[in-house]
Protein backbone atom coordinates (compact mmCIF):
# COMPACT_ATOMS: atom_id res chain seq x y z
CA UNK A 1 0.00 0.00 0.00
CA UNK A 2 1.33 3.43 -0.94
CA UNK A 3 0.59 6.98 -0.35
CA UNK A 4 0.71 9.54 -3.22
CA UNK A 5 2.86 12.53 -2.47
CA UNK A 6 0.89 15.69 -2.28
CA UNK A 7 2.23 19.03 -3.89
CA UNK A 8 2.02 22.65 -1.40
CA UNK A 9 -1.67 23.56 -3.55
CA UNK A 10 -2.79 19.81 -3.34
CA UNK A 11 -3.06 20.06 0.34
CA UNK A 12 -6.38 19.35 1.76
CA UNK A 13 -6.45 19.32 5.93
CA UNK A 14 -9.83 19.09 7.79
CA UNK A 15 -9.89 20.59 11.07
CA UNK A 16 -11.37 18.60 14.04
CA UNK A 17 -13.97 20.10 15.60
CA UNK A 18 -12.32 20.76 19.57
CA UNK A 19 -15.70 20.27 20.81
CA UNK A 20 -15.80 16.69 20.22
CA UNK A 21 -15.80 13.27 22.59
CA UNK A 22 -12.33 12.22 23.13
CA UNK A 23 -10.26 10.09 20.55
CA UNK A 24 -7.83 7.25 21.14
CA UNK A 25 -5.68 5.98 18.94
CA UNK A 26 -7.51 7.51 15.64
CA UNK A 27 -10.96 7.63 16.68
CA UNK A 28 -13.75 8.03 18.86
CA UNK A 29 -15.99 4.86 20.44
CA UNK A 30 -18.53 5.50 17.63
CA UNK A 31 -16.35 6.84 15.23
CA UNK A 32 -18.69 9.94 15.36
CA UNK A 33 -15.80 12.17 16.96
CA UNK A 34 -14.78 13.76 14.07
CA UNK A 35 -17.32 16.31 13.17
CA UNK A 36 -17.18 19.73 11.22
CA UNK A 37 -14.70 18.28 8.85
CA UNK A 38 -13.40 21.71 7.11
CA UNK A 39 -10.81 22.85 4.33
CA UNK A 40 -7.65 24.34 5.72
CA UNK A 41 -6.99 26.83 3.01
CA UNK A 42 -3.79 27.90 4.26
CA UNK A 43 -0.79 26.47 2.34
CA UNK A 44 2.46 28.46 3.66
CA UNK A 45 5.35 26.67 3.42
CA UNK A 46 7.49 28.78 5.91
CA UNK A 47 6.12 29.50 9.13
CA UNK A 48 5.64 32.62 10.57
CA UNK A 49 8.78 34.25 12.69
CA UNK A 50 10.16 30.25 12.15
CA UNK A 51 12.78 29.05 9.90
CA UNK A 52 11.57 25.52 9.82
CA UNK A 53 9.19 24.61 6.99
CA UNK A 54 5.70 23.04 7.95
CA UNK A 55 5.84 18.88 7.23
CA UNK A 56 4.42 17.70 4.23
CA UNK A 57 3.42 14.06 3.26
CA UNK A 58 6.63 11.92 1.60
CA UNK A 59 6.02 8.65 -0.05
CA UNK A 60 4.79 5.83 1.53
CA UNK A 61 6.62 2.26 0.57
CA UNK A 62 4.53 -1.01 0.16
CA UNK A 63 3.41 -2.54 3.79
CA UNK A 64 6.04 -4.96 5.37
CA UNK A 65 4.54 -8.39 5.50
CA UNK A 66 4.64 -10.66 9.10
CA UNK A 67 5.37 -14.28 8.64
CA UNK A 68 2.51 -16.16 9.33
CA UNK A 69 3.32 -18.00 12.27
CA UNK A 70 2.70 -14.61 14.34
CA UNK A 71 0.46 -13.94 16.47
CA UNK A 72 -2.35 -11.31 14.60
CA UNK A 73 -4.43 -8.98 16.16
CA UNK A 74 -8.41 -10.24 15.52
CA UNK A 75 -8.73 -6.03 14.10
CA UNK A 76 -6.07 -7.07 11.56
CA UNK A 77 -8.27 -8.72 8.36
CA UNK A 78 -10.30 -5.50 8.58
CA UNK A 79 -10.06 -1.64 7.61
CA UNK A 80 -12.47 -0.40 9.90
CA UNK A 81 -10.87 0.22 13.68
CA UNK A 82 -12.63 -1.37 16.38
CA UNK A 83 -12.81 1.79 17.85
CA UNK A 84 -13.10 1.73 22.47
CA UNK A 85 -14.18 -1.63 23.87
CA UNK A 86 -16.44 -1.31 26.88
CA UNK A 87 -14.60 -2.70 30.23
CA UNK A 88 -11.53 -1.92 31.90
CA UNK A 89 -8.64 -4.15 31.08
CA UNK A 90 -8.21 -6.05 34.28
CA UNK A 91 -5.98 -8.93 34.95
CA UNK A 92 -5.16 -12.49 36.61
CA UNK A 93 -1.18 -12.94 37.50
CA UNK A 94 -0.88 -14.91 34.20
CA UNK A 95 -2.15 -12.01 32.15
CA UNK A 96 0.20 -9.78 34.41
CA UNK A 97 3.24 -11.53 33.63
CA UNK A 98 2.25 -10.96 29.57
CA UNK A 99 1.72 -7.34 30.59
CA UNK A 100 5.19 -6.84 31.62
CA UNK A 101 6.29 -9.03 28.67
CA UNK A 102 4.64 -6.99 26.10
CA UNK A 103 5.34 -3.71 27.84
CA UNK A 104 9.64 -4.67 28.36
CA UNK A 105 9.75 -5.03 24.46
CA UNK A 106 7.64 -2.77 23.33
CA UNK A 107 10.50 -0.36 25.85
CA UNK A 108 13.00 -2.20 24.07
CA UNK A 109 11.94 -1.57 20.59
CA UNK A 110 11.69 2.16 21.56
CA UNK A 111 14.99 2.49 22.49
CA UNK A 112 16.53 0.87 19.99
CA UNK A 113 14.33 3.16 17.62
CA UNK A 114 15.74 6.18 19.11
CA UNK A 115 19.34 5.23 18.60
CA UNK A 116 18.56 5.53 14.84
CA UNK A 117 16.81 9.56 14.74
CA UNK A 118 19.96 11.47 13.40
CA UNK A 119 19.43 13.78 10.86
CA UNK A 120 19.34 12.30 7.15
CA UNK A 121 17.54 9.01 8.19
CA UNK A 122 13.92 8.93 6.74
CA UNK A 123 11.30 7.76 9.28
CA UNK A 124 10.30 4.72 6.76
CA UNK A 125 13.98 3.76 7.45
CA UNK A 126 13.00 3.72 11.21
CA UNK A 127 9.55 1.84 10.54
CA UNK A 128 11.75 -0.65 8.82
CA UNK A 129 13.97 -1.38 11.46
CA UNK A 130 11.25 -1.55 14.65
CA UNK A 131 9.20 -3.86 12.18
CA UNK A 132 12.01 -6.16 11.80
CA UNK A 133 12.87 -6.30 15.92
CA UNK A 134 9.56 -6.73 16.67
CA UNK A 135 8.94 -10.00 14.08
CA UNK A 136 12.38 -11.20 14.93
CA UNK A 137 10.55 -11.27 18.67
CA UNK A 138 8.13 -12.92 17.19
CA UNK A 139 5.83 -10.26 18.58
CA UNK A 140 2.89 -8.44 15.99
CA UNK A 141 3.56 -4.66 15.48
CA UNK A 142 0.19 -3.67 16.65
CA UNK A 143 -0.04 -0.37 14.68
CA UNK A 144 -0.16 -2.38 10.97
CA UNK A 145 -3.57 -2.49 9.24
CA UNK A 146 -5.42 -1.20 12.79
CA UNK A 147 -8.38 0.61 10.72
CA UNK A 148 -5.90 0.43 7.50
CA UNK A 149 -2.62 2.15 9.02
CA UNK A 150 0.06 0.98 6.69
CA UNK A 151 2.77 0.95 8.80
CA UNK A 152 4.61 -0.46 11.91
CA UNK A 153 5.05 2.48 14.11
CA UNK A 154 3.81 6.04 14.06
CA UNK A 155 6.72 8.94 13.28
CA UNK A 156 5.33 12.42 14.80
CA UNK A 157 7.68 14.85 13.49
CA UNK A 158 7.35 18.76 14.76
CA UNK A 159 4.22 19.89 14.35
CA UNK A 160 2.86 16.51 14.11
CA UNK A 161 0.49 15.57 17.28
CA UNK A 162 0.34 11.95 16.62
CA UNK A 163 -0.22 9.42 14.04
CA UNK A 164 2.61 9.96 11.38
CA UNK A 165 2.65 7.85 8.77
CA UNK A 166 6.35 6.77 7.99
CA UNK A 167 7.45 8.10 4.73
CA UNK A 168 10.32 9.19 2.42
CA UNK A 169 10.88 12.37 4.64
CA UNK A 170 14.45 12.47 5.88
CA UNK A 171 14.52 13.59 9.53
CA UNK A 172 17.09 17.01 9.26
CA UNK A 173 18.67 19.10 12.09
CA UNK A 174 16.91 20.24 14.89
CA UNK A 175 13.63 18.09 14.33
CA UNK A 176 11.92 16.76 17.00
CA UNK A 177 10.17 13.05 16.16
CA UNK A 178 7.68 10.78 18.77
CA UNK A 179 8.03 7.49 18.11
CA UNK A 180 4.86 5.68 19.02
CA UNK A 181 5.97 2.00 19.34
CA UNK A 182 2.77 -0.87 20.04
CA UNK A 183 3.92 -4.63 19.82
CA UNK A 184 1.18 -7.54 20.64
CA UNK A 185 3.53 -10.31 22.09
CA UNK A 186 1.16 -13.47 23.34
CA UNK A 187 -1.97 -11.96 22.93
CA UNK A 188 -1.27 -8.90 24.91
CA UNK A 189 -0.25 -5.23 23.77
CA UNK A 190 1.75 -3.04 25.22
CA UNK A 191 1.59 0.52 24.61
CA UNK A 192 4.39 3.61 24.63
CA UNK A 193 5.85 6.43 23.02
CA UNK A 194 8.81 9.03 23.56
CA UNK A 195 9.85 12.17 22.26
CA UNK A 196 13.51 12.38 20.21
CA UNK A 197 15.67 14.97 19.47
CA UNK A 198 17.55 15.06 15.82
CA UNK A 199 20.86 16.00 16.16
CA UNK A 200 21.05 19.60 17.97
CA UNK A 201 17.90 20.81 18.95
CA UNK A 202 16.79 24.45 20.45
CA UNK A 203 16.00 25.45 23.55
CA UNK A 204 12.37 26.04 23.29
CA UNK A 205 11.57 22.85 21.46
CA UNK A 206 14.14 20.83 24.40
CA UNK A 207 11.91 22.41 27.41
CA UNK A 208 8.59 21.72 25.55
CA UNK A 209 9.89 17.73 25.23
CA UNK A 210 11.25 17.96 29.01
CA UNK A 211 7.89 19.80 30.41
CA UNK A 212 6.21 16.74 28.26
CA UNK A 213 7.75 14.26 30.13
CA UNK A 214 7.18 15.78 33.48
CA UNK A 215 3.68 15.78 33.19
CA UNK A 216 3.45 12.16 32.23
CA UNK A 217 5.86 10.86 35.37
CA UNK A 218 3.79 13.13 37.30
CA UNK A 219 0.25 11.82 36.45
CA UNK A 220 1.94 8.03 36.84
CA UNK A 221 2.95 8.91 40.27
CA UNK A 222 -0.19 9.91 41.69
CA UNK A 223 -2.02 6.49 40.25
CA UNK A 224 -3.51 3.74 42.96
CA UNK A 225 -6.37 2.02 43.66
CA UNK A 226 -9.19 3.96 44.05
CA UNK A 227 -7.47 7.22 42.58
CA UNK A 228 -10.09 8.83 40.10
CA UNK A 229 -9.02 8.89 37.12
CA UNK A 230 -9.92 13.02 36.33
CA UNK A 231 -6.38 13.38 38.84
CA UNK A 232 -4.35 12.56 35.85
CA UNK A 233 -6.04 14.85 33.67
CA UNK A 234 -5.83 18.10 36.45
CA UNK A 235 -1.96 17.23 37.27
CA UNK A 236 -1.04 17.07 33.74
CA UNK A 237 -3.21 20.62 32.91
CA UNK A 238 -1.68 22.17 36.07
CA UNK A 239 2.08 21.66 35.30
CA UNK A 240 1.27 22.50 31.84
CA UNK A 241 -0.22 25.70 32.46
CA UNK A 242 2.58 26.46 34.90
CA UNK A 243 4.65 26.44 32.26
CA UNK A 244 1.98 28.24 29.21
CA UNK A 245 1.81 25.18 26.75
CA UNK A 246 -0.99 23.59 25.86
CA UNK A 247 -2.67 20.17 26.53
CA UNK A 248 -4.70 18.44 23.26
CA UNK A 249 -7.81 17.69 24.15
CA UNK A 250 -9.11 15.30 21.26
CA UNK A 251 -6.49 12.53 21.77
CA UNK A 252 -6.73 10.46 24.62
CA UNK A 253 -4.77 7.55 27.46
CA UNK A 254 -6.62 4.05 27.43
CA UNK A 255 -6.78 0.65 28.95
CA UNK A 256 -4.99 -1.44 26.87
CA UNK A 257 -3.93 -5.52 27.13
CA UNK A 258 -5.70 -8.00 25.17
CA UNK A 259 -7.34 -5.40 22.92
CA UNK A 260 -5.33 -2.45 21.45
CA UNK A 261 -8.13 -0.02 22.76
CA UNK A 262 -10.46 -0.78 26.36
CA UNK A 263 -12.15 1.70 28.85
CA UNK A 264 -11.04 3.92 30.64
CA UNK A 265 -10.81 6.93 28.34
CA UNK A 266 -8.00 8.84 30.28
CA UNK A 267 -8.09 12.61 29.41
CA UNK A 268 -5.15 14.61 29.65
CA UNK A 269 -7.26 17.62 30.24
CA UNK A 270 -8.90 18.90 33.64
CA UNK A 271 -12.32 17.03 33.60
CA UNK A 272 -14.85 15.49 35.55
CA UNK A 273 -14.58 11.58 34.87
CA UNK A 274 -16.50 10.03 38.17
CA UNK A 275 -14.30 6.59 37.19
CA UNK A 276 -11.68 5.67 39.51
CA UNK A 277 -8.58 3.45 39.14
CA UNK A 278 -8.98 -0.85 39.50
CA UNK A 279 -6.32 -3.23 41.32
CA UNK A 280 -4.64 -4.81 37.99
CA UNK A 281 -6.00 -2.82 35.80
CA UNK A 282 -3.52 -1.40 32.80
CA UNK A 283 -4.04 1.40 30.63
CA UNK A 284 -2.01 4.06 28.88
CA UNK A 285 -1.15 8.01 29.51
CA UNK A 286 0.16 9.59 26.87
CA UNK A 287 0.00 13.70 26.93
CA UNK A 288 0.02 16.05 23.87
CA UNK A 289 1.58 19.16 24.72
CA UNK A 290 1.90 22.04 21.90
CA UNK A 291 3.96 25.81 22.17
CA UNK A 292 1.11 27.14 20.60
CA UNK A 293 -2.35 25.84 19.23
CA UNK A 294 -3.91 23.02 20.83
CA UNK A 295 -6.53 22.29 18.10
CA UNK A 296 -5.69 19.46 15.95
CA UNK A 297 -5.89 19.28 12.11
CA UNK A 298 -6.13 15.83 10.41
CA UNK A 299 -4.37 15.26 6.92
CA UNK A 300 -6.32 13.83 4.18
CA UNK A 301 -4.67 10.48 4.65
CA UNK A 302 -6.73 10.23 7.66
CA UNK A 303 -4.45 9.73 10.15
CA UNK A 304 -1.83 12.56 10.57
CA UNK A 305 -2.81 14.89 12.54
CA UNK A 306 -0.86 18.20 13.05
CA UNK A 307 -1.05 21.72 15.20
CA UNK A 308 -3.44 24.26 13.54
CA UNK A 309 -1.09 27.15 13.51
CA UNK A 310 2.64 25.08 12.71
CA UNK A 311 3.88 25.06 16.39
CA UNK A 312 5.94 22.05 17.79
CA UNK A 313 3.93 19.50 19.79
CA UNK A 314 5.63 16.34 21.77
CA UNK A 315 4.20 13.43 23.24
CA UNK A 316 5.14 10.39 25.85
CA UNK A 317 3.16 7.98 26.76
CA UNK A 318 3.57 4.46 29.20
CA UNK A 319 1.61 1.99 29.86
CA UNK A 320 0.64 1.05 33.52
CA UNK A 321 -0.11 -1.38 36.28
CA UNK A 322 -2.32 -0.48 38.96
CA UNK A 323 -0.75 -2.36 41.85
CA UNK A 324 -1.39 -2.03 45.99
CA UNK A 325 1.10 0.50 46.59
CA UNK A 326 0.43 2.58 43.51
CA UNK A 327 1.12 1.95 39.45
CA UNK A 328 4.24 -0.10 37.55
CA UNK A 329 5.45 1.49 34.32
CA UNK A 330 5.25 -1.91 32.00
CA UNK A 331 7.20 -0.06 29.61
CA UNK A 332 10.35 0.20 30.16
CA UNK A 333 13.59 -1.50 29.89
Amino acid sequence: MTQSPFSPTQHRYRIIDSGIKPMSTQLSRTLSGITNLLFNRRNVDELVGIKRKRLRPGKVSPRRPVPNDILQPPYVKSRKPPGIVSGPEVHDQMGIDCMRASGRLAAQVLEYAGTLVKPGITTDEIDQAVHQMIIDNKAYPSPLGYGGFPKSVCTSVNECICHGIPDSRALEEGDIVNIDVTVYLNGYHGDTSKTFYCGEVGDEAKKLVQVTKECLDKAISICAPGVEYKKIGKTIQDHADRHRYGVVKQFVGHGVGRVFHADPVIMHHRNKDPGRMILNQTFTIEPMLTIGSINPIMWDDNWTVVTEDGSLSAQFEHTILITPDGAEILTQC
